[in-house]
């Protein structure tokens, strides 16, 4: 599903995002990315996500060159995505319940249907009651579980968090990892950037770790060996 080669991202001015990374993750996986502040884990989904280039390298997402894609294709492309970016990017102008059902207006699904799919999702995340409320007058935990929520709506093939569990308690961390486990179960591919060992720990999944911008390792042996 997703496939790099010797991708390299650099920003003037400043050195080497990601240096010569080159990885696969397969549809259905649940890998988590990890590293220090400024490893370059938020570089590499912003790649996956289209939202920047590749300075250079090849990236296929679905088994097409994003290089190629044209501009006016990418939309389509995102609709299969699900993003939990790590600023949270809710519309300040739009209640919960509207953030929610946002991806699902873009798919053109019946009112009656994106009301039952808000109400559950808003529900999972212990934020029924505040669904009327705007993301300004949310707690940076609310806002999270919000974004999270929104993610998940559209079912996608692929989601891709940033640090989703970063300002949550111990209780809201179990209950959003619940989630994102239950949309791999359903076939979801999910990608994780963390820097809590502790959800490595916990969750025994496939971990790729980045070291300033460099694949430092990777448990795709470790997870192939135990015939997951």
């Amino acid at each position: 599903m997703i496939q790099l080669f010797h991708v390299t991202k650099e920003y003037p001015g400043d050195g080497p995002a990601l240096q010569d990374v080159s990885l696969e993750i397969d549809k259905g996986e649940f890998v988590f990315l990890t590293g220090a502040s400024g490893a370059g884990k938020s570089t590499l989904l912003k790649l996956v996500f289209c939202d920047e280039p590749a300075t250079s390298g090849q990236l296929l997402l679905f088994g097409k060159n994003v290089a190629k894609i044209r501009a006016g294709a990418v939309p389509y492309l995102r609709r299969n995505i699900g993003v939990v970016f790590q600023d949270f990017k809710l519309l300040p102008q739009r209640t919960v319940a509207e953030n929610v059902a946002l991806p699902l207006e873009v798919q053109a699904l019946a009112a009656k249907e994106i009301r039952r799919r808000v109400k559950a999702l808003l529900r999972s995340v212990g934020l029924e009651h505040r669904a009327d409320k705007f993301p300004p007058s949310l707690s940076g935990g609310e806002q999270q579980r919000v974004a999270v929520a929104r993610a998940l709506a559209p079912d996608p093939a692929l989601l891709l968090a940033d640090e989703p569990t970063g300002n949550l308690d111990a209780e809201r961390t179990l209950e959003v990892m619940e989630l994102l486990n239950s949309a791999n179960a359903r076939g979801t591919t999910v990608v994780v950037a963390t820097h809590d060992r502790s959800l490595l720990e916990r969750y025994k999944r496939r971990v790729v770790v980045l070291d300033r911008g460099r694949l430092l390792s990777d448990g795709d042996s470790v997870r192939r060996a135990a015939g997951a």
